[in-house]
């Protein structure tokens, strides 16, 4: 019901007011204006769970009268939804700054669910991208033209700014889920840079000038062994680095040509070995009281530090643009140049999606034009011969 005294708010009317006036819409309940000392301010009224709920929306002058008018119909339309635009907002006020969400994150969600190798690529993005960015800012206040801006200075490293917004937008979905904002996720609807994917694939002269690097570093004891060792093995396995790294002993089983992870990645997982991996696992020294089959510099540890000396193996090699995840990529495409399915590179590799292993799709090109080849020479010789002859060719 709309007040009595109640008169059409317009300019002309709000300029008007003395210092403590207030008047009432006559056209929208609950829409009203308010001046104070200094300035007037438009505010909107409605009712929820019993409790009378103000909203204010704005100074006179930023906000027009018709524009005020209109915020006010979308806070009641809200309303009428079953929503408390007034509580929603105190609660984005009490969630504090993107920095103290970060934290949260952390400690509340990250912890409990994800591997501590997560979490630290979690930190690091905050800590060199989204802080900066956005950590004064309070939750409630990041926009969307925000969160645009900040990932289009991306241009020169996509991929970085691809891992940053999908942590940014996982840390407000979270928000949302926490009542910490009401308003949509500001990364919602921005779109991922384009990604060029790395595949490297070694040809076998590489591949030789790699294994000479690696027997000569052996050899005059250039390198630490379990360096020369680590990266025999993610060449012959296409496991991980870490999976290679944090190797145990106890989980080498000889006798069925597996090691058995109870943890990775992808969780618990078998990588079977080929006969290259077991001879060298074989051959390597079993320290007493060292558990890991890379030992470290310090006892009972496993080594650390290897990319140092991967860039100097790497570059003795000539091979200076490889990365030792590129050792997985060459494992997983030569065994697909090789003709074999994918679906068991996968699981050879412990992909758990299959979309993750079809990276590799294209490289299964040559098989199947040799098929074609196989075929169209047969059709040749035949189109050249008498009949009989043609039948006989065809049916070699």
């Amino acid at each position: 019901m709309i007040a009595k005294n109640a008169r059409k708010i317009t300019k002309r009317l709000v300029d008007s007011l003395a210092p403590g006036g207030q008047v009432w819409d006559s056209e929208l309940k609950g829409f009203g204006v308010r001046r104070q000392a200094k300035r007037a301010h438009y505010f909107v009224s409605y009712r929820a769970n019993g409790r009378r709920r103000f909203v204010t929306l704005g100074a006179h002058g930023p906000l027009t009268p018709d524009e005020a008018r209109r915020e006010a119909i979308k806070i009641l339309g809200l309303v009428a939804h079953g929503r408390d635009p007034a509580a929603e907002r105190e609660a984005e006020t009490r969630a504090g700054t993107v920095e103290e969400l970060s934290r949260r994150f952390i400690e509340d969600y990250a912890r409990q669910h994800n591997k501590a190798s997560s979490i630290g690529e979690y930190e690091r993005l905050i800590r060199l991208h989204i802080l900066p960015a956005f950590g004064p800012m309070r939750v409630g206040d990041v926009t969307q033209a925000d969160v645009a801006r900040w990932h289009a200075s991306f241009r020169s490293n996509p991929v970085a700014g691809n891992r940053a917004l999908a942590l940014l937008k996982h840390m407000f979905n979270l928000a949302e889920k926490w009542g910490l904002r009401s308003r949509a996720n500001p990364a919602r609807l921005i779109e991922m840079n384009p990604e060029k994917p790395r595949e490297r694939v070694l040809s076998a002269a590489e591949l030789a000038r790699l294994g000479t690097t690696l027997d000569e570093g052996e050899r005059n004891s250039s390198e630490h062994p379990s360096v020369i060792n680590c990266i025999r093995l993610l060449v012959f396995t296409g496991a991980r680095l870490s999976e290679i790294l944090k190797l145990r002993w106890n989980q080498v089983d000889f006798e069925r040509g597996v090691l058995r992870l109870p943890d990775s990645k992808t969780g618990a997982k078998t990588v079977p070995l080929g006969a290259p991996a077991l001879d060298l696992l074989a051959r390597l020294p079993r320290l007493e009281k060292e558990p890991y089959v890379c030992v470290g510099q310090s006892p009972g540890h496993h080594f650390v530090g290897i990319q140092r000396p991967w860039r100097r193996i790497r570059v003795a090699a000539g091979l200076p643009d490889l990365r030792i995840h590129d050792l997985r990529h060459a494992f997983a495409s030569i065994a697909a140049m090789s003709g074999d399915s994918l679906l068991l590179i996968g699981k050879v590799l412990g992909h758990k999606q299959a979309s993750t292993t079809e990276r590799y799709a294209h490289l299964q090109d040559d098989p199947v034009r040799a098929v074609a080849d196989r075929t169209a020479r047969k059709i040749a010789a035949a189109m050249s011969a008498t009949r009989d002859a043609a039948i006989r060719r065809i049916q070699l």
